[in-house]
Parts: structure tokens; sequence; C-alpha cells
């Protein structure tokens, strides 16, 4: 009996709603992040705080080049110590940058990653706002096959973002 008035109530909910008008819109997070001036600004800041530690990486290699470029050009004429040393020392170097180049690495990533998500944050903000704002019902993200561009508010989003950059 009470699966019978379970139905009843959830027919009679689904029915009430079928007549009611659902306003749906779409936003295309990915168009949106690409857009984005928030994004434009952490790709500076990123540039900036990690330019240092590349060019560092940079001379490293160089500083490797050359050893390299000395013990191929001077190996005929240098005894067999020497020769171990300054291959020691190249092996030494390449092994610091590897090192170094992976610890920059994981610190970008690190770094990157925060910064997608305050935007990620950002750009869901900006999407519950514009929902309120317009009345959406319904808004849809990732996995959409389909959207009619009468339903689309990414450009609507993106206003707001742009609106809103820091």
């Amino acid at each position: 009996m009470k699966n019978k008035v379970a139905l009843f109530l959830a027919l009679m909910f689904a029915a009430n709603i079928s007549h009611a008008e659902l306003k749906i819109g779409f936003v295309n997070v990915p168009k949106v992040l690409e857009k984005a001036p928030q994004a434009t600004k952490a790709k500076d800041r990123l540039e900036k705080e990690f330019a240092p530690r590349d060019k560092q990486l940079v001379a490293q290699q160089q500083e490797i080049a050359k050893l390299e470029e000395k013990f191929n050009k001077d190996a005929s004429v240098m005894g067999d110590s020497a020769k171990r040393k300054l291959e020691a020392e190249i092996i030494g170097k390449k092994r610091e940058a590897m090192r170094a180049q992976k610890d920059f690495s994981e610190d970008f990533n690190l770094r990157r990653n925060e910064e997608l998500g305050k935007l990620q944050q950002r750009i869901i903000a900006a999407i519950k706002e514009l929902a309120k704002e317009e009345g959406f019902d319904l808004l849809l993200t990732d996995g959409v096959i389909y959207s009619n561009d009468e339903i689309d508010v990414t450009a609507r989003v993106q206003n707001k973002l742009a609106k809103s950059a820091d």
C-alpha cells in the first residue's frame, strides 16, 4: 500500500513539473577557462614566479654542454685521471640538473593546480550567480552531447568573469 501511495505522489509531482516551464542552459567550461582574464593573470603569475628557476635550469644545461664540449675536444690530450675526473663532474652535474628539473616540474604542477582550482571556484560562483540572476532552473556543463545555441550561456559567464577580473 505504501508503495502505491509513493508511486501516486511521484506521478503527481512529475505531472506538476511537466506543466511548469523550465529554463535550462548550458555552459562550455573549457571555453570559459580558455578565455577568462583570470586565467591569463594566473599564467603570468606562474611565469613570473618560476622564471628565475627556469633560468637556473637553462644555465645548468649550458654548463653541462660546455663541459661535454671540453671533454670531446680535449679527451685525446688529457690524462686518464683528468678524463675520469671530468667525466665524473659531467655525470654529477647531469644528476643535479635532472633532480632540479624534476623538482621544478613538481613545484610548477602544484602551483598550476592551485591556480586552476581557484579559477574553477570563481567560474562555478559566476555560473551560480548567473543562474540565480537569470532564473535558470538547470545549468549543465560537461557531458553534454548536444546543446542548442539558444540555451548556451557560456558567453554570459565569460562576461561576468571579465567584469570581476582582478
